[in-house]
């Protein structure tokens, strides 16, 4: 089974641990931008979602109202 991890190194120690599991072929290490981690259509359609509701406000739904909802299921 593959798991997918995104991991921000905060101390040089920690680094220089992944480097030592990467050497032993432990791990794998997969650069990304922040393009690849938020495909433009993605954008394009938050974008699109923020705009309808700014032109129809009455169209949102309480945030208390969507939890009794999801409960309801």
């Amino acid at each position: 089974m593959s798991v997918t991890y995104h991991i921000k190194i905060k101390k040089d120690y920690a680094a220089s641990l992944i480097e030592e599991l990467r050497k032993a072929d432990a791990i794998d290490l997969i650069k990304e931008t922040d393009s690849e981690i938020v495909p433009d259509w993605h954008v394009v359609e938050v974008q699109q979602r923020i705009n309808k509701y700014k032109d129809a406000p009455e169209l949102l739904i309480n945030e208390d109202d969507v939890f009794k909802m999801l409960d309801a299921e």
